[in-house]
């Protein structure tokens, strides 16, 4: 059984791992464009804001730990084309610019994503930066350590922006965070949660919503930003308006691919091309809740599906149960955590819903650190299943999301919650949790 798998990150490297241990005879070979391995973007906001120095703690493993275990990585090799009915992928060898090519039994297609770039005027302009691998980490490091660029504009109120803009404000950077939108985070949470976000935000930052960017300003390096509302003073830029998978490598194959270009795939990994499999933030997911196939790029579906897609790759019979989206971040003072359905996206699957929006406290009155968390659950109208939930507040908000997900995942009842045997003890909550109420609460 020969193995080829097309980039080595998460579930590159976690597919190859698994395919190996399952079938220790395999030949496994990996193809990466860049000279880096099983790398963890998401510690990547908090290198640029100094909570670490050394950025190979983002790297789990290394080519040569791979090679240990038998597993072939060759790192500066981009795949250029994939001959389905060949059999057979073309190589480009970055270090020579050398093209050859590989045939394989099994193929993984693993090549991530990238981050959008808005076609704005200018944005070639040095200290324009995206935030996607290790390398724009360093070079957005190493322009912060200049005492000159005090200036800072992140543009997208995502994950990845509200987190950079936490870290450029403990850097004691002036940040402006501009967002298209009429609120931050549009598509994870409701607005009943993001204005609590947005509150905490203004008080560190200068947050402006509803604010198109449009292009910028500067001879070699940037000194403007412009929108059209104004012109603000830039010494570094950071684009975090999304990402999107790269295509580039399959546009060209008969893949089905959701309008995005991210690739539909069955519950084993498997793609509509025989001996295709695809897995990481080039895929779209199946959601256990609105039981469709979406696009949900976070570490944690990259690195479970890339498990199953390994042991499938070696013969195994895995199926991947797909995901509920469930992720959380914190953001100056408000930690938040989502999962399932949030309202807007009941109401785009078209699935009867209610609401039901709780506020309280994050634990017992006589330990220090008492401070406000909201929760809002949506549940189905009719079945009175749990759809989704949102919760934010201080110490314990984002963790409360897990306990939230399991009902979700067992297709629990909200009235379950009003009764579950939630822990207590006074650092951490109080004896009727705020899920708890919530369950008891609702119509």
């Amino acid at each position: 059984m020969k193995i080829i798998i097309i980039g080595a990150q998460a579930a590159g490297a976690s597919a190859a791992a698994k395919a190996k241990r399952k079938d220790p005879n395999a030949t496994i070979r990996i193809y990466e464009k860049s000279d880096i391995v099983s790398f963890g973007a998401c510690g990547l906001p908090y290198f640029i804001g100094n909570h670490f120095q050394d950025e190979n703690e983002m790297i789990s493993r290394t080519p040569n730990q791979f090679a240990k275990d038998g597993i072939e990585i060759k790192t500066l090799h981009e795949v250029i084309a994939i001959d389905a009915k060949l059999k057979k992928i073309t190589v480009k060898d970055l270090n020579t610019n050398n093209c050859f090519d590989d045939d394989y039994d099994k193929l993984l297609i693993a090549v991530g994503a990238a981050p959008i770039i808005p076609p704005l005027e200018n944005h070639q302009l040095e200290n324009i930066f995206t935030l996607r691998d290790i390398y724009d980490g360093l070079a957005i490091k190493n322009a912060l350590t200049n005492p000159q660029n005090t200036n800072v504009i992140v543009i997208g109120a995502g994950y990845i922006g509200l987190e950079v803009t936490e870290s450029l404000v403990a850097l004691n950077k002036n940040v402006k965070l501009i967002q298209l939108d009429d609120r931050v985070l549009v598509d994870a949470f409701d607005p009943e949660l993001t204005e609590i976000i947005e509150e905490n935000l203004k008080q560190h930052c200068d947050l402006h919503l509803q604010e198109r960017v449009q292009g910028f300003e500067g001879v070699q390096k940037v000194t403007h930003v412009i929108t059209d509302k104004a012109k603000y003073a830039a010494d570094i830029v950071i684009i975090a308006t999304g990402v999107k998978p790269n295509s580039k490598v399959y546009k060209d194959l008969e893949l089905e691919t959701l309008s995005n270009g991210a690739i539909v795939i069955d519950s084993y990994g498997k793609t509509n091309i025989a001996d295709i499999y695809a897995a990481g933030d080039c895929v779209a997911l199946y959601h256990r809740v609105s039981q469709s196939m979406t696009y949900i790029p976070l570490a944690t579906g990259a690195n479970k599906l890339g498990k199953v897609v390994g042991d499938n790759l070696a013969g195994g019979n895995n199926q991947f149960p797909g995901t509920l989206g469930t992720s959380a971040l914190r953001v100056f003072d408000i930690e938040a955590g989502r999962t399932g359905l949030t309202e807007s996206q009941a109401i785009k699957s078209r699935i009867p819903y209610k609401t039901v929006i709780v506020k309280d406290k994050n634990h017992s009155n006589y330990v220090a650190g008492q401070t406000s968390v909201i929760a809002k659950l949506i549940y189905h109208a009719e079945t009175r299943v749990l759809l989704g939930g949102q919760l934010a507040g201080g110490s314990g908000a984002a963790l409360r999301t897990n306990s939230l997900a399991t009902a979700i995942w067992a297709n629990m009842k909200i009235d379950e919650l009003a009764m579950m045997d939630f822990l207590y003890a006074p650092p951490f909550s109080r004896p009727w949790d705020i899920l708890n109420i919530a369950g008891g609460i609702a119509k």
